[in-house]
C-alpha cells in the first residue's frame, strides 16, 4: 500500500463532528448564555445552520438572502425554489424561501414552508418567530402568543420576542 493510500485511509477513519452534535453543544449553550454573550452563540446557530454541506446549494441561500435584501423577492425566491428541490432535507432552505413568500404577502406557501423548517429542524427559532409573526398578522394572537412562547423556550434572551409577548398578553387583558 502507498503512502497516498495509508494517509487516505487514516483520513478516512477519523471520525467527523456531527452537524447535530454541534447544534445540541450550541443550544446547551445559548439555554445557559447571560445577555452578553447569547449573541455570539446566535450567529454561531445560524452560521451552521447556513451550512448545507454543498458549495452550490451554500450559494443558493446566499444568492436567495441577498435577494431579499436587495428587495427581490420574487429573484430570491427562484434562487431558494432551486435550494430545496436539489436540497429538500436541508431546513435554512426552507425557512429562507418562507422569508421569500413572506415578503411577497404569501402567508399560505409560508406557512407551508416553516412548518418543513420546523419538521427538519424544531429549535428553529426564526422560523418559529415568523410563525408568530404571520399568525399575529393574521388576527391569531393566541397562536401567536404560543409560537412567541415556543421560542422563548429554545432563546430565552431575544428582546423582541419578550416584547412581543407583553404587547399580546396586554392587548388581550389576560395571560393566553
Amino acid at each position: 500500500m502507498s503512502i497516498r493510500a495509508l494517509i487516505l485511509a487514516a483520513l478516512l477513519a477519523l471520525p467527523l463532528p456531527a452537524l447535530g452534535d454541534t447544534l445540541d453543544d450550541l443550544f446547551a449553550a445559548l439555554a445557559a448564555s447571560d445577555d452578553t454573550s447569547w449573541e455570539v452563540i446566535e450567529n454561531d446557530i445560524w452560521r451552521e445552520w447556513s451550512q448545507s454541506g454543498s458549495p452550490a446549494m451554500d450559494l443558493l441561500l446566499e444568492r436567495g438572502r441577498a435577494a431579499m435584501n436587495d428587495e427581490e423577492p420574487a429573484l430570491a425566491l427562484e434562487h431558494l425554489t432551486a435550494l430545496i428541490d436539489h436540497a429538500p432535507g436541508f431546513a435554512e432552505g426552507w425557512n429562507a424561501r418562507a422569508t421569500a413568500f413572506f415578503q411577497l404577502g404569501q402567508y399560505g406557501p409560508a406557512l407551508a414552508d416553516l412548518h418543513r423548517t420546523l419538521t427538519l429542524e424544531p429549535r428553529h427559532f426564526g422560523a418559529l418567530s415568523g410563525l408568530a409573526l404571520i399568525l399575529e398578522e393574521m388576527g391569531d394572537a393566541a397562536g401567536a402568543l404560543a409560537a412567541y412562547r415556543a421560542v422563548v423556550s429554545i432563546h430565552p434572551h431575544q428582546p423582541h420576542i419578550k416584547e412581543a409577548i407583553a404587547r399580546l398578553d396586554a392587548a388581550t387583558g389576560k395571560d393566553i
